[in-house]
């Protein structure tokens, strides 16, 4: 009697978890797809386009609405004699230089994207070498 008193139960239980899992294993996907992005111009694009712009002149959809506004990204190399200082652009990028405008370096405007994102520490180097040397390529 009580076998029979467990089959809807556990089949009412297994039919309520089994979507969750779905979901579960759908959004496991959507992380790991997102875990592999690489490439400088696209992380630009995700992470720096909407204050620095597409272009990185500073002029982002939301450069209006802040405070200060966003530094020109194609004068860096200007603004240091010719020469692209490629070790402080990353250390801006992962938070270890502090941009007021960036926040705190616990929590910079876009978020921990670079730093736990994955544990990987390679692929966490390797962003941030592919957004310094893309942002390298568009100097002017």
């Amino acid at each position: 009697m009580k076998q029979l008193i467990l089959i809807p139960i556990v089949t009412a239980a297994v039919a309520f978890l089994l979507p969750a899992q779905h979901d579960d294993t759908q959004a496991e996907g959507d992380f790991l797809a997102h875990n592999q992005l690489i490439a400088g111009p696209e992380l630009y694009r995700l992470y720096c386009a909407s204050c620095h712009g597409v272009d990185g002149r500073g002029d982002g959809a939301v450069a209006e609405a802040l405070k200060h506004k966003p530094s020109d990204l194609t004068l860096i190399a200007r603004r240091h004699k010719g020469e692209f200082p490629a070790f402080r652009i990353t250390h801006i990028i992962d938070g270890y230089e502090v941009r007021f405008a960036h926040g705190t370096r616990e929590m910079p405007v876009w978020g921990r994207f670079f730093g736990d994102m994955t544990r990987n520490d390679e692929l966490l180097k390797l962003r941030e070498h592919n957004l310094t040397e893309y942002i390298r390529s568009i100097q002017r």
